[in-house]
């Protein structure tokens, strides 16, 4: 690995865009924590993992420049706004109006028995879809790469671009595995009770959070 690139810093830079892009408590890590808690470790982390790897998707277009896919994007902003506003609100309200969370079975140690893992493969497609569906998330890729070419010229070769990317899922991914581990963690002793309004408040959270993006939407189109 020779010819003046800085590979170090081209890791540790992408792993730390990655952390700080999944970090944010919004939507996605409400949906990975609360899948954690119903469902246990790897179905929240395979939700965190959709979202990683729309992150994955960003992070190609944004470390190879795609221009016509940005423009794209940026030219159904209002579209993908709408789209991920619908997404949001469903699930919200879905999670809200769902029957009681089921008596949490206990093992005679304490700890919580472990039941169905759930579905899968739609924890993982939820989080994917909410995330490439984020316009904004394109924009914030584009500007964070943006600054950090200042620091490390990592399209100088496609092997320094792909390091990075794979570096920015690789710092998403600790994120999720954090989460999840930590909130399994704190699984072993939760009440059914708190396990109920977490539920509840969750679910209202992602349901306001996608009205919001909905009503910001509709200001755009009508008043922008």
């Amino acid at each position: 690995m020779n010819g003046g690139m800085d590979w170090a810093t081209l890791l540790a830079g992408g792993l730390v865009i990655g952390l700080l892009v999944a970090a944010p408590i919004g939507p996605v890590n409400l949906i990975c924590i609360r899948r954690t808690l119903h469902y246990g470790q790897l179905n929240g982390f395979l939700a965190g993992l959709g979202a990683a790897l729309g992150d994955g998707v960003f992070a190609v277009i944004a470390g190879f420049g795609v221009k016509w896919v940005f423009d794209a994007i940026q030219d159904m902003g209002v579209i993908l706004k709408l789209a991920s506003a619908g997404i949001l609100m469903f699930y919200g309200l879905r999670v809200f109006i769902s029957a009681t969370p089921p008596e949490i079975m206990r093992n005679p140690d304490g700890s919580i028995q472990r039941g169905s893992k759930g579905d899968l493969a739609g924890a993982f497609a939820s989080t994917f879809a909410l995330t490439i569906t984020n316009p904004a998330t394109m924009v914030g890729f584009a500007t964070t790469f943006a600054a950090f070419r200042e620091v490390v010229d990592f399209q100088s070769s496609s092997l320094a671009t792909w390091v990075l990317i794979v570096a920015v899922i690789g710092g998403s991914t600790v994120w999720w595995l954090v989460v999840t581990a930590i909130t399994g963690i704190f699984h072993k002793t939760i009440e059914h009770d708190t396990l109920r309004r977490m539920n509840q408040a969750s679910g209202l959270l992602i349901f306001l959070t996608g009205a919001a993006l909905l009503g910001y939407a509709v200001w755009q189109r009508v008043f922008v």
